[in-house]
């Protein structure tokens, strides 16, 4: 099947100043900051409609705005628990769809060798930057890849991980993907889904749930940033957190599910 035509502008093109929430934000107009990879996996057989599927749009917002979205990432902070709980002093940790590091800026006195795999370059651009100025940052390679196609060995981590990122849609995780978390993870090390959306998915495949108790609040920067984000990310809850006026949002509030959960599997011998 022939890739459908896209636009040949310049991501660089396409970042002009945008208004509305992440539902009404972008268009069929931006999916040419897809690379053809992206495209063939995010959009399927049609041009797809970012104002429809908001998983799109999602994929948009990593390309054209990616600093927008490292600044939500920075305010939706995991539970304290969730990064204990994950195995420590080991060897290698693979944590894949990394974004612009959530997660991967907790694990670094985790592993002796951290790959950060992400497939949005704008992302991994900023990721890197913040790897710069670690204290501990220089022994994590950030590489590209997708779920389904990761660039490792077999049996190669004792850990792999993904935070947020993992669907069982096929173009962003699906049984594809799964299977290739698990293919790069060594016998009896773990593979586990932080913050996952659809557990019962991965209850089927073998994934045993854990959630940690706490009422859990998102720490945005200044009282005007979260009344900003919360037009763009939260749009059912950006009236009332005008009103209140808060930094400290509560995740009860915004009506999410707090990152406080982790689906996983110990990898059979």
């Amino acid at each position: 099947m022939r890739e459908p035509k896209r636009p040949s502008r310049r991501v660089g093109d396409l970042r002009a100043r945008r208004i509305g929430d992440l539902r009404t934000r972008y268009t069929a107009a931006d999916l040419c900051a897809l690379s053809a990879a992206e495209a063939r996996r995010f959009l399927g057989s049609g041009l797809g409609d970012p104002q429809i599927d908001v998983s799109l749009a999602w994929e948009l917002l990593y390309r054209l705005e990616p600093e927008l979205y490292d600044r939500l990432a920075t305010a939706e902070r995991l539970h304290r628990a969730v990064i204990r709980w994950l195995p420590s002093d080991v060897d290698r940790v693979v944590d894949v769809g990394a974004g612009t590091g959530r997660l991967t800026l907790e694990l670094l006195g985790h592993a002796r060798e951290i790959v950060a795999v992400e497939p949005a370059e704008p992302l991994r651009q900023i990721l890197s930057g913040k790897l710069e100025r670690a204290e501990r940052g220089d022994h994590v390679r950030v590489t590209a890849g997708f779920f389904d196609d990761l660039p490792l060995p077999d049996n190669w981590s004792d850990v792999v991980v993904a935070c947020s990122a993992f669907t069982p849609d096929p173009g962003r995780g699906g049984e594809a993907g799964l299977a290739e978390m698990e293919r790069i993870c060594r016998p009896g090390g773990r593979v586990a889904i932080v913050w996952p959306n659809n557990v019962s998915w991965l209850e089927d495949r073998g994934y045993r749930y854990l959630s940690f108790a706490g009422e859990m609040f998102v720490e945005f920067a200044s009282p005007e940033d979260a009344a900003e984000l919360a037009e763009i990310f939260y749009p059912d809850a950006a009236a009332e957190i005008r009103r209140r006026g808060p930094r400290r949002v509560s995740f009860d509030l915004l009506g999410v599910n707090p990152p406080r959960d982790v689906a996983f599997k110990v990898i059979a011998g």
